[in-house]
């Protein structure tokens, strides 16, 4: 039995204008699991090949699977079954499987399409090996747990079948490292830089379940974590088997242990590793000891949620921080030399254009290297997304739109346009600086250019007003 993986062709990502392509890592593992027990696996990843539909159909004709299991963001699940659609087309009897965060939360609907005969629900990686086997043996899907399908039943109406979830895996060391063979490795990249790089992950879960976080919905508030041995052994693999030069890790909680993250630093210093590495991090988990041990073991980079410079805002959030926290972290990480991205969230309810313009302004002050302002987007899975459903917030239904770059939602003072408008400013006066200009230059060179002129190509073709990108323009270089 020969099972392929699909990651859909994606057109918009809140990364990409940074430089950002990183491989399908759940997946990977996935495939992992599979070929560790006997099976035929391959992968297409057509984002990282820029893969059009007819591409895809080529290709998966050519691999010709009995399986076919399509990951799928909420922003990517049009295309995702834009791709089961392909697969149908041209191999009608090959099973058609959607996995990852919307078809879990959204199974009902994601089944509703005739190209989808499955949805797998949670962590797949037992999930899928299960179902594989007992498809191998001809035995009744029911048995298997964290799936979901529709049955006939004799008077010809449909029927919703929820097998129970499946347990989270709470031994991560048993799983073997991502299939990383399979994967067009020369593709992915990391603000813009011109060098080998993979992703990561250390632990899965969280316990502070922020309003907004899919992932945390997705893995649960406890902490599962790989052993560093484990840990550093992949690092090696990535190193020395496929010449990574750049890590990063996506763990939703890196360094909320501070003890386990210095445990880290002091495992890759022992092994002699040379590599660069980043990760995502909680302003409320970093010090100058620790951020020095992480730079001395090769951390380049951490991205932070800053969010808001509204505490109350923060508060709503669920976030478990303040200001004050805020900025020691962007001035530590500074001082030791680190890169940081600010991550922002405008427009989530209850702000305003003034608590906006603050929280944008806040940003410039805490002087990251770079900074992504999102859009609120209300993801399904998430408190966020409940709270603004019940509350009927949620003023697009088209989920291609949900990408954080797109105004989903419209606040107390302010309409969709107007908050287009507002990210679109926020964008270049935070990039569109000459002293931001220079200093980044200095630390980063020609990768600068290809990330800023990535960013100004994002706020003017998100703010769809080209006579407002030309005033707007004027009036940020008079700011400056």
């Amino acid at each position: 039995m020969k099972i392929t993986f699909i990651n859909p062709p994606q057109t918009a990502s809140k990364y990409k204008f940074l430089g950002v392509i990183a491989p399908p890592l759940g997946m990977s593992y996935i495939a992992a699991v599979l070929e560790e027990n006997g099976y035929d696996v391959s992968i297409i990843d057509a984002t990282a090949l820029d893969y059009d539909f007819d591409q895809l159909a080529n290709r998966v004709k050519k691999e010709n699977p009995d399986i076919v299991s399509i990951t799928a963001l909420t922003p990517t699940i049009g295309r995702a079954l834009e791709s089961a659609q392909v697969v149908k087309e041209v191999l009608p009897d090959t099973m058609v499987i959607l996995g990852g965060y919307h078809p879990t939360f959204n199974v009902k609907e994601t089944l509703n399409d005739e190209n989808v005969d499955l949805v797998i629900r949670g962590e797949g990686e037992y999930t899928m090996l299960e179902l594989v086997q007992t498809l191998e043996k001809g035995e009744n899907i029911s048995n298997v747990k964290g799936i979901a399908y529709e049955e006939i039943n004799e008077n010809g109406e449909k029927l919703l079948v929820l097998t129970p979830e499946r347990e989270p895996i709470c031994n991560l060391d048993e799983l073997p490292f991502p299939a990383l063979h399979l994967l067009p490795m020369d593709h992915y990249k990391l603000l813009n830089m011109d060098t080998h790089m993979s992703t990561m992950i250390t632990s899965r879960g969280c316990p502070i379940q922020c309003s907004f976080c899919s992932s945390a919905a997705m893995h649960g508030r406890k902490i599962r974590r790989r052993s560093i041995e484990n840990i550093v052994d992949e690092m090696e693999h990535l190193v020395y088997d496929y010449g990574i030069e750049t890590i990063a890790f996506m763990d939703d909680t890196f360094t909320v242990n501070k003890k386990r993250v210095r445990d880290l630093c002091d495992e890759i210093m022992r092994r002699n590793l040379k590599v660069f590495w980043g990760c995502t991090s909680r302003v409320d988990t970093l010090n100058e000891e620790l951020l020095q041990k992480m730079k001395d073991s090769g951390c380049i980079a951490i991205f932070m949620g800053v969010e808001s410079a509204d505490q109350q805002q923060l508060d709503r959030m669920g976030k478990n921080t303040n200001i004050t926290k805020i900025e020691n972290a962007f001035r530590m990480a500074r001082e030791k030399k680190i890169r940081t991205i600010a991550s922002v969230a405008l427009g989530m309810p209850h702000d305003t254009k003034e608590t906006m313009e603050k929280t944008i302004k806040f940003v410039r002050q805490l002087k990251p290297n770079y900074a992504v302002f999102n859009l609120a987007t209300p993801y399904p899975g998430t408190r966020f997304y409940k709270e603004a459903f019940e509350k009927n917030l949620i003023q697009v239904k088209d989920w291609s739109k949900y990408t954080l770059i797109s105004p989903i939602l419209e606040t107390i003072d302010c309409s969709k346009e107007d908050l287009r408008k507002i990210q679109a400013k926020a964008f270049i006066r935070f990039y569109l600086r000459p002293t931001y200009l220079i200093r980044q230059f200095l630390m980063d060179g020609p990768m600068l250019v290809k990330t800023f002129w990535g960013v100004i190509k994002q706020a003017f073709s998100k703010s769809g007003n080209s006579n407002y990108n030309k005033r707007n323009l004027d009036e940020v270089r008079l700011q400056n």
